[in-house]
């Protein structure tokens, strides 16, 4: 009767092929489950960076419309309600009566109206991205820093340090608005007297910082209207490319600090403010 059982021989490449198709397999579990792992880490980065590129859209169109509405208030005021006014004080100066008390109101009225079409071209001064591009940001801030003191509200002072230079008319546009924003929350709701602005010009970084001495706040604390202003500093910043960070306590004061590389290409940015961000 013949011997049917597999010699040593045999049961060695036996042995070998299944250990080679079980070393394969392995290995092909292994490669599929690191292409997987590439394939979703891949995924995930293209969705970051179509939701990033969705909020920067969203962000940018957002600045787009307040600045076009900026710009038509502004012009609505200097074309309209300023050649109203101006039409209101040339009337009172035409008025002529005998009464030394009802000329002296009359003349005290025109100097009202004298003073509201002033400061109604400030006003819309400030909200020309026009006016805000031909003089620059220092000269803008040191004009509105002068407007404070003159005003009454608070006592604002300006630091600069370091070699001033271009950032381009948007991003400097961008940053005035964030300035804006930061002085106007001030006065609307810290109840400070104090306000120093600091510019900082290094050359890899540009700082711009907001400081009070008013009540403060707490973050779970923020009314509806001083959290969108707040959020409005953080978005203008992130279409710009720079970091804004804002902190404050009760009865310490708030400080908003804007931090931005100069160097930093940011695709919005070209230097460029034809009508609006783009």
């Amino acid at each position: 009767m013949a011997n049917n059982a597999p010699n040593s021989s045999e049961l060695y490449f036996i042995f070998f092929s299944a250990t080679a198709f079980f070393v394969f397999l392995a290995g092909f579990i292994i490669y599929f489950i690191i292409l997987y792992q590439k394939k979703q880490t891949q995924n995930k980065v293209e969705r970051e960076i179509l939701e990033a590129n969705f909020k920067q859209e969203f962000l940018k169109a957002r600045l787009e419309i307040q600045e076009e509405t900026f710009t038509y208030v502004g012009r609505e005021l200097h074309d309209n309600i300023n050649q109203v006014l101006s039409f209101v004080k040339l009337n009172l100066a035409m008025i002529k009566v005998e009464e030394s008390a009802q000329q002296t109101k009359i003349n005290e009225n025109r100097d009202l109206v004298a003073q509201v079409i002033t400061d109604l071209r400030d006003l819309s001064k400030s909200l020309s991205f026009e006016h805000i591009t031909k003089l620059g940001l220092v000269k803008t801030i040191e004009n509105e820093v002068e407007k404070l003191n003159k005003s009454g509200l608070i006592d604002a002072e300006l630091f600069i340090t370091g070699d001033i230079y271009p950032m381009g008319e948007q991003r400097e546009l961008v940053l005035f608005r964030i300035f804006q924003e930061a002085v106007n929350n001030t006065i609307k709701h810290s109840g400070a007297n104090q306000l120093k602005i600091s510019l900082q010009y290094i050359p890899e970084m540009f700082n711009l910082t907001i400081e009070d001495d008013g009540v403060g706040f707490s973050a779970n604390s923020l009314d509806h209207s001083r959290g969108s202003g707040l959020m409005n500093i953080e978005n203008r910043a992130t279409v710009i490319g720079a970091v804004a960070s804002i902190s404050s306590s009760r009865g310490d004061g708030c400080s908003v600090n804007v931090n931005l590389n100069p160097l930093l290409q940011i695709k919005y940015i070209d230097g460029k403010y034809p009508n609006r961000l783009s």
